[in-house]
């Protein structure tokens, strides 16, 4: 069964993320005082008295103008975006279910509110009018000459404080075509068995425009503009009987060219995307190579043990021999050495040229983190690599492993008892990974590898982790 969608409109800063953050119970959608900050369209579930359902941030129907010589109002660098602003709000309400209009109940009716209205009169949708900011009793009070608009309802709401939203989630409700009981939804639904893969990288590599064109459609904004997708938007669908969520991200820029406020808390919010994924797709632009932040993103997805697949995007730009693929390569696998197991794929997210297998390529990483080798598999394993090349010692004793088990998947974690870990060198638990990746490759996934003496009191030392 489908969750109904709530949209909610409006003309920019009068506190649509500030509600849909209220009404989602988390701090979702990136928020400030500068008008025009939500870009793309952003998604939550809400439960209300039983009822789930959708809500859907958007950015601002109505974007201000300014006289020549005056200062728009607008986040500077979001003028450039009308279009495609408006864009993503038309299409969120065409959409929705219902439609949640979101007003300033401290600046009144605009000229601006009355356009709004006459794009959502056209609609046919149920409208209900947040009068949002009304902090005190005048200002609740005053919120009811936006019956003007000519809409049905008026709820005066403090999306800061959380008075009157209980309100406005009874109307939403009761306004609702069909209320789909919580319990209708399994608890598998509600964990999100699906698969969830994040498209990270620097800005303006084409991550949004590889999302549009997996997707076949254009759900994020794409601009050639660095920094366009502020928050980490998440999109389902299915391939091949198979459940995804995309997660779109902010590009992810160098700590020093971090502008604080706004772009900061984007930055973190990519961050927070590739925790949560399963399978990050790292994608570099073909016309600048591997740059030190591209291997910065890399290790920050290494740290948090995730999977990887490394897009090259805008390969047609690249003039091309027999040999710049290998080249381009050698190249890849040199300035990201420390993560030789993950795949390398060769697209334009333009043309289309190789995107059928992003998805393909993301699904198989993510089988290969959850694959389990038999315990008594990995003992043979260990045992031939120890009799191929035994581990070398200035010790008057030399390491000894008892045993090998692995102990959990997503990510791969083995655990080696051994006789003391102060024997063991790191290029040694390097061998071992290699040893075990020939039989079992573990393509994109990194693995950890773990050693325990067996005797822990006598050995008097702790466990050693180590992380590949």
């Amino acid at each position: 069964m489908r969750k109904p969608l709530v949209a909610l409109v409006g003309r920019p800063n009068v506190g649509k993320s500030a509600l849909f953050n209220r009404l989602v119970g988390q701090r979702k959608a990136v928020v400030s005082e500068v008008p025009g900050t939500t870009r793309d369209r952003l998604f939550g579930e809400v439960e209300w008295n039983g009822t789930l359902f959708n809500v859907v941030d958007t950015g601002g129907l109505e974007i201000y103008q300014p006289k020549r010589g005056q200062h728009s109002p607008l986040e500077e660098g979001s003028e450039r975006f009308v279009d495609e602003i408006r864009a993503q709000a038309l299409i969120a309400i065409e959409d929705a279910d219902v439609i949640v209009f979101v007003v300033d109940a401290i600046q009144g009716i605009t000229a601006a509110d009355r356009e709004v209205a006459e794009v959502l009169h056209r609609s046919a949708k149920p409208v209900l009018v947040a009068a949002n900011k009304a902090d005190s009793p005048q200002r609740r009070a005053d919120a009811f000459e936006f019956y003007g608009l000519g809409m049905d309802e008026v709820f005066p709401v403090s999306a800061l404080h959380g008075t009157g939203t209980g309100d406005l989630l009874d109307a939403i409700v009761e306004a609702l075509p069909y209320r789909p009981d919580a319990s209708a939804f399994d608890q598998a639904d509600d964990e999100d068995e699906s698969i969830r893969i994040a498209i990270v990288g620097r800005p303006n590599v084409g991550k949004s425009s590889l999302l549009n064109r997996l997707l076949g459609q254009e759900r994020a904004i794409v601009s050639p503009v660095p920094g366009t997708t502020r928050d980490a938007v998440d999109t389902a669908l299915t391939w091949n009987e198979m459940p995804i969520t995309l997660i779109d991200t902010a590009g992810i820029r160098r700590r020093g060219r971090i502008e604080p406020g706004v772009e900061k808390y984007s930055v973190l919010r990519a961050l927070k995307a590739i925790e949560r994924a399963d399978v990050c797709l790292l994608v570099i632009d073909a016309t600048e190579g591997v740059t030190q932040q591209d291997a910065h993103i890399a290790g920050m997805i290494r740290e948090a043990m995730k999977s990887a697949v490394v897009v090259v995007n805008k390969w047609d730009a690249v003039e091309k021999d027999t040999h710049t693929m290998n080249e381009y390569m050698e190249t890849i696998r040199r300035d990201l050495a420390f993560m030789p197991y993950v795949p390398v794929l060769f697209v334009s997210a333009l043309t289309g040229q190789r995107i059928h297998t992003v998805l393909e390529t993301a699904i198989q990483v993510q089988e290969e983190r959850l694959v389990r080798i038999p315990t008594s598999e990995l003992n043979e394993i260990v045992r031939e690599a120890m009799l191929r090349h035994a581990p070398a010692t200035k010790q008057p004793r030399p390491l000894k492993i008892f045993m090998a088990q692995q102990v959990r998947v997503d990510p791969p974690t083995f655990l080696f008892h051994v006789n003391d870990t102060r024997l063991l060198h790191f290029t040694y638990e390097r061998y071992l990974e290699n040893q075990i990746r020939r039989h079992y490759p573990f393509t994109g996934t990194p693995i950890r590898l773990s050693f325990r003496p067996r005797d822990e009191k006598r050995a008097g030392v702790t466990p050693r982790r180590s992380t590949r």
